[in-house]
């Protein structure tokens, strides 16, 4: 399946911005490599988890190699500790589109968080930033209370979020409790504020390949990870003892390896259950995608060079 749903506008490459989005495994860092070559392109991340120094392999980073054909922003330029936001990654982003243009390239923005590029094209709610402090108090009173208590304490304090909620949505349930001790006010009164992002053209390309074709690159490539290293990276996270866990940590077969350096699992248990997680979230990802971003152009098949016809078709949509 290939849709083209609309024609770009007639301008240059300079103005544009490309944006290749997708789940995991479809084929989204060979295709930007191959337009960054056709047309001038510098890539940026736009993947929450290939920000992180650490985790090259895990995440999924373009190699030395492949980062050497084309620019590339933002992959391994955050440490594991420090948590990444759509607000800070769509600051970061928007000076790698100006350094991009500067250069008379095309900025192309490759990845797979979908929140992050909604971010950068619709903007953010205007949330203040939460202090360390409060944050720390969140994640003490999280720790102190455990997920069920945790949801019963918020919804005193936060209905409406909590209402929105599971016990099981950790990250969420304190994001919303971050929210309310730093401003007094509910999450859900900041969000849906957004105000679009009017001063770029973006051009969306997403990949939405079958299924089952993901689901089966996804085993492949978690394979490939494991003989270009990965146990060697997860080895690396493990000896560092990170408390509490962060969410850079919890992403793309970490904790399975970890399990498994710690005695908890056997190494084919722990690849088997990783592989299980990674297709968990290649699903997600192509529900929110298929349901929430809006594309310019659709391609049904993961990525392959070799589709000549693809190439000719899309090009001149970027040129049109």
């Amino acid at each position: 399946m290939i849709v083209l749903l609309r024609m770009a506008k007639n301008v240059s490459y300079p103005q544009r911005i490309l944006i290749i989005a997708g789940p995991t495994s479809s084929g989204k860092s060979a295709l930007a490599l191959e337009l960054a070559a056709k047309c001038n392109g510098a890539i940026i991340n736009a993947d929450s988890m290939q920000l992180y120094r650490e985790i090259p392999i895990l995440s999924g980073q373009p190699t030395a190699v492949e980062q050497k054909q084309a620019p590339h922003y933002l992959y391994g330029c955050r440490d594991v500790c420090d948590q990444a936001s759509a607000a800070a990654w769509s600051k970061d982003a928007q000076d790698a589109i100006q350094k991009a243009q500067a250069q008379g390239k095309l900025p192309i923005l490759v990845g797979g968080t979908g929140l992050y590029i909604r971010a950068l094209t619709e903007g953010l709610s205007d949330i203040p930033d939460i202090s360390p402090e409060m944050r720390d108090r969140a994640r003490a009173d999280m720790e102190r209370l455990g997920p069920e208590k945790f949801h019963a304490f918020l919804e005193q304090k936060d209905p409406v979020m909590a209402a929105r909620l599971k016990p099981k949505d950790r990250q969420r349930m304190l994001r919303a409790w971050e929210v309310f001790l730093q401003t007094g006010k509910s999450l859900a009164d900041f969000q849906g504020k957004r105000g679009e992002n009017n001063e770029h053209d973006f051009f969306t390309l997403l990949l939405l390949p079958e299924k089952a074709e993901i689901y089966q690159k996804c085993q492949d490539r978690f394979d490939m990870m494991m003989r270009q290293g990965a146990l060697d990276e997860a080895r690396a996270i493990n000896a560092m003892n990170i408390s509490p866990v962060p969410t850079a940590l919890k992403a793309k077969g970490i904790p399975e390896l970890c399990a498994h350096l710690r005695g908890e699992l056997s190494l084919d248990q722990a690849v088997s259950l990783a592989k299980i997680k990674t297709r968990q979230y290649a699903k997600r990802q192509f529900t929110w995608f298929s349901g929430q971003m809006r594309a310019d152009y659709i391609y049904g098949r993961i990525f392959d060079k070799r589709d000549k016809d693809f190439m000719d078709r899309i090009i001149p949509a970027l040129t049109a």
